[in-house]
């Protein structure tokens, strides 16, 4: 099934390829809390804002905590995402998250320390994992487009559970990121 989306759709462009897109690992993690239940175009809105609103540049962690809520909400974060934010500045500010060292971590691990942080779940540090460190072998288990697209080019009659997916991924490794790049390309040319 993914063959057939290889081969309709050809390689993956350069330009459209966006693993370790994101070098700033603070900047990775705020992003991906941001996009979190959003389309990508309202995400890139609300991004924009915030970066509007600190001088067109994401705000440093210190930032960030210094920041009235008001000044976040209005750049059309929610409350809980204002805390979760938050909670990712202030565990950057007191050392509790050493930005430095996931890049030394095992999948798993750095998927562990990012749980940590509040309103981080699987689906944030799987997008960390793609989009900052450039991992190859990540299945998004937990994204939504990733599950309806796998659903359609697979013929499922209901969208594969994360396990399900899991199981369904297992012969694309050690490529599994390569797939769910061909994956999310296949849902912008499958009409839905």
């Amino acid at each position: 099934m993914l063959r057939r989306l290889i081969d309709e759709g050809g390689p993956i462009d350069p330009a459209t390829d966006r693993r370790g897109s994101r070098p700033d690992a603070y900047e990775a993690i705020a992003r991906a809390i941001v996009g979190q239940q959003l389309s990508t175009k309202a995400a890139a809105s609300i991004w924009g804002r915030l970066q509007d609103a600190f001088g067109g540049e994401m705000p440093t962690p210190t930032e960030l905590l210094a920041a009235d809520d008001d000044v976040l909400t209005s750049a059309g974060l929610s409350r809980a995402k204002v805390g979760f934010l938050r909670d990712l500045a202030a565990r950057v500010t007191d050392d509790r998250l050493d930005l430095k060292r996931l890049q030394d971590l095992a999948d798993e691990d750095v998927v562990a320390a990012l749980i940590e942080i509040h309103g981080v779940g699987s689906w944030t540090a799987e997008m960390f994992l793609i989009f900052h460190l450039g991992r190859p072998d990540v299945v998004a288990t937990g994204d939504l487009g990733i599950r309806r697209a796998v659903q359609i080019a697979y013929g499922l009659e209901e969208l594969p559970a994360p396990a399900e997916l899991e199981r369904i991924a297992e012969p694309w490794r050690p490529h599994r990121t390569l797939a769910c790049l061909y994956l999310w390309r296949s849902l912008h040319a499958t009409p839905v």
